[in-house]
């Protein structure tokens, strides 16, 4: 049976440094301050803001709310960003998503200030992946994957490494910091021949392609390391299942993070500590 991957301690460490290194900054007058902005009230972005909420009171990291009616015309919703963008005391700016019709999403995305970019949404954030800069901050997600590899001492140095999903939230990015840590990446998505084969010749696969259990025990083999960024509510089931069979995969891999209850639990922590490394930039500059 594979070592079960868990988020909820590397959860716990990361907060625990997060919380000393807020207290530090507190004892120089400093608050690290998360600006939360949310158009109207999808029931998935109260939940996802209540959880960010809770993480940041554990670690002492202030959250000023900035709720705006769903049909916020542009130009107001655009002060608003520009105000927090403005604001010395706020630290960094989680822009809730999807956004309303009448706001121009790349727009939104990229009117946040790069060093305010906790999300690591915007396009200067993916540069500094890309670029492996200090520039904004990676996707929450896509660090939580490296955060967990850490606190269980899998090193990617390397390793043959298979990305599963493209997108710009995970994927890309997570393949990035995959191969600035020295990994031989590969990244694969829907349209990849052969994706069998292409992950049993990986040593660690992420899969995030936003599909219910794509990889299973056919693509997979003994010696491997998984991590699953998926999340999907099973109807049959009625219960949340990843993007990886998790039941068979789990017979037949070395390690695997569960889905729920592994990167999902961290990326939250990582929200919080990119809000302390924005203020303690800050107050280093």
């Amino acid at each position: 049976m594979a070592k079960i991957l868990k988020g909820a301690p590397v959860a716990a460490a990361l907060n625990e440094q997060t919380a000393q290194q807020a207290r530090a900054l507190a004892a120089r007058g400093v608050t690290p301050t998360l600006a939360i902005v949310r158009l109207g009230a999808r029931s998935d972005a109260l939940s996802y803001e209540q959880g960010a909420v809770k993480r940041c009171q554990q670690v002492g990291v202030a959250v000023r709310h900035v709720a705006l009616p769903e049909l916020t015309p542009p130009f107001a919703f655009f002060a608003a960003l520009k105000a927090l963008n403005d604001d010395p005391a706020v630290h960094g700016i989680l822009l809730l998503r999807p956004l309303p019709e009448q706001i121009d999403a790349q727009a939104a995305r990229c009117a946040i200030a790069p060093e305010k970019d906790v999300d690591g949404c915007t396009d200067g954030s993916l540069a500094g992946v890309f670029t492996n800069a200090a520039l904004g901050f990676p996707p929450c997600t896509a660090r939580a994957a490296l955060e967990v590899l850490d606190y269980y001492g899998i090193d990617p140095m390397g390793k043959r490494a298979a990305v599963v999903g493209r997108s710009l939230v995970v994927g890309r990015p997570a393949a990035m910091l995959l191969l600035h840590r020295g990994a031989t990446v590969t990244l694969c998505h829907s349209r990849t021949r052969e994706l069998p084969a292409v992950l049993r010749e990986s040593e660690l696969i992420l899969v995030c392609a936003g599909q219910l259990r794509l990889v299973g025990a056919a693509h997979l083999r003994a010696g491997q390391t998984v991590l699953d960024a998926g999340i999907h509510w099973c109807e049959a089931e009625g219960r949340l299942c990843g993007d990886v069979d998790f039941a068979a995969a789990e017979r037949v891999v070395d390690a695997i993070s569960p889905a729920p209850g592994g990167l999902g639990s961290v990326t939250t922590s990582v929200l919080a500590r990119h809000v302390v490394e924005a203020a303690l930039r800050r107050s280093e500059n």
